[in-house]
């Protein structure tokens, strides 16, 4: 216990470039309610959309019904948020480079809903939809209270209503009634 406090000490204390980036990657951030950097926000947002879209379109492939009309509005949804935050990064709004493939992470979850098929497929998918929706949430929250850049703290607020309504949704997948039932 000593030992993490002493951790989460020195993480505040190293400075806050070096504190927001280690800070994201572990955590820290979130759990101290921390805006993340400028850099950070938009390549976390920027992966996100992109595992929110590749996982998506596996989802309107091998997904019941309830996963192939939710993963519609998530391409959708993430296919426009990803150009709205390309817009302010090229417009010079926004300076950071946005990351052109998934990292590690994300990569690993998509290569498992590649070979998962029928249950596994829909528990994994269902799952890391609320995961990812929950993180996107507290990303955005943060960034708009607290984010160094006007433009992007401003569209962080805009965009924030959609992804609490996409992580309410999330939360429904598998919870549908089967067909027959009545609640």
């Amino acid at each position: 216990m000593k030992r993490t406090i002493i951790a989460l000490a020195c993480v505040a204390l190293a400075g806050p470039a070096l504190a927001q980036s280690l800070g994201e990657k572990t955590g820290v951030n979130s759990a101290l309610g921390v805006a993340p950097s400028t850099a950070d926000f938009v390549k976390q947002v920027a992966i996100s959309d992109m595992f929110e879209i590749e996982s998506s379109k596996l989802a309107q492939q091998k997904g019941n019904a309830q996963e192939k009309s939710f993963a519609q509005q998530m391409v959708t949804d993430h296919t426009k948020t990803s150009t709205e935050l390309k817009g302010l990064v090229n417009g010079s709004k926004v300076q950071a480079t946005l990351p052109t493939a998934l990292d590690s992470s994300h990569q690993g979850k998509l290569d498992k809903l590649k070979s998962a098929t029928g249950k596994d497929f829909s528990s994994d998918y269902n799952s890391y939809q609320v995961s990812a929706h929950e993180d996107a949430v507290s990303l955005f929250e943060r960034y708009a209270k607290g984010g160094d850049n006007a433009a992007l703290k401003d569209w962080a607020g805009k965009t924030l209503p959609a992804l609490k309504h996409h992580l309410d949704m999330a939360k429904e997948l598998g919870k549908a009634p089967s067909v027959g039932q009545t609640k």
